[in-house]
């Protein structure tokens, strides 16, 4: 898996240097070592290598809601979508409140798929006396980039099953993907935490050397956490098992959401249902080496979620399969 991951990454870099084709399309993703952008660039692997007329060019880093606005006003082709963003984009909330064309924009946008954001890892060290997030308390944690949503779930997360508030009970880091995951490697901080979905390539990199332990709340139940999951989150367990070097007894209880592919509205129906139907009819060819992928499925990624709608191309793909 290691290797594929790192080939997945590679193709962020090569899929932009295909040679030129009849249709190129620009895929913007994030951090390009997150399992989301591996699972994007995985799909732009495909459809290129498997379309002879079509190129999709991938480039990694910036937030995905910015990357919705810039897809919605014609400048990109496709990038990461969450049902919350397009909510807030819809509504011209949150990161979109000074953006008073964004809920008109926001229609510019639609699904070609969802797959799951992967579970949230609670991680410390196999011999840290942290053991469950309530033991957090005045430790030093990486949550993700502050002010992006990854931070903001696992805040939310923490805050709704232990009560715990970031900056009052603990100290969470300010920093980068890359700078708080070295940060762990480098015993910097207590507590790292990712959204993947398993094996994931952080936690096969710090298992090489270390011992490993994925920790949950002493009690998820409860109506702050049903408030916090709210309709596009769901409680999500991490098994045992999953990492050499990985301690836990038995499976630690977290949670997870959908995440997608959105393209912009206008881009051509054909087209789109072309690549649809070539990720899908391929994608078995490259879960021996990728056991991650195995979690995607058609099922999965023609929900009806939010308010974005599916582009026709890709409705009509998952209709003709019957999973729409």
């Amino acid at each position: 898996m290691k290797r594929f991951a790192f080939t997945a990454l590679a193709g962020l870099i090569l899929a932009g240097s295909a040679s030129a084709q009849d249709t190129t399309l620009k895929m913007q993703t994030i951090e390009p070592s997150l399992g989301q952008a591996i699972t994007m660039a995985t799909f732009a692997n495909i459809v290129t290598d498997k379309l002879d007329d079509v190129s999709i060019e991938v480039a990694g880093g910036g937030a995905a809601t910015l990357h919705q606005m810039e897809t919605a006003r014609g400048n990109l082709d496709m990038y990461m979508i969450s049902p919350t963003i397009h909510i807030l984009m819809s509504n011209g909330a949150a990161m979109y409140k000074n953006e008073p064309e964004a809920p008109e924009l926001a229609k510019n946008v639609q699904v070609l798929m969802w797959f799951p954001y992967g579970q949230y890892h609670f991680a410390v060290r196999g011999d840290s006396d942290i053991t469950v997030l309530d033991d957090i308390e005045g430790a030093t944690v990486f949550l993700g980039p502050q002010g992006g949503g990854a931070y903001n779930a696992a805040k939310g997360w923490i805050e709704a099953t232990t009560g715990l508030v970031a900056g009052e009970d603990y100290d969470a880091i300010k920093a980068n993907w890359a700078t708080g995951f070295q940060s762990f490697l480098d015993g910097k901080v207590e507590m790292y935490v990712n959204g993947c979905i398993d094996p994931c390539q952080q936690f096969i990199q710090f298992t090489e050397t270390e011992t490993v332990r994925f920790i949950g709340p002493e009690d998820d139940q409860g109506e702050e956490v049903d408030k916090f999951l709210g309709k596009f989150r769901q409680r999500a367990e991490i098994p045992a098992g999953l990492y050499e070097n990985q301690v836990n007894d038995g499976s630690v209880m977290s949670n997870d959401t959908a995440v997608g592919i959105g393209v912009r509205a206008d881009l051509d129906e054909e087209l789109v249902y072309r690549i649809t139907k070539a990720f899908w009819e391929n994608l078995g060819s490259i879960t021996t080496d990728a056991p991650w992928a195995k979690a995607l499925s058609p099922e999965y990624a023609a929900q009806t979620l939010g308010t974005a709608t599916f582009h026709p191309g890709a409705a009509r793909y998952y209709k003709e399969i019957g999973v729409q």
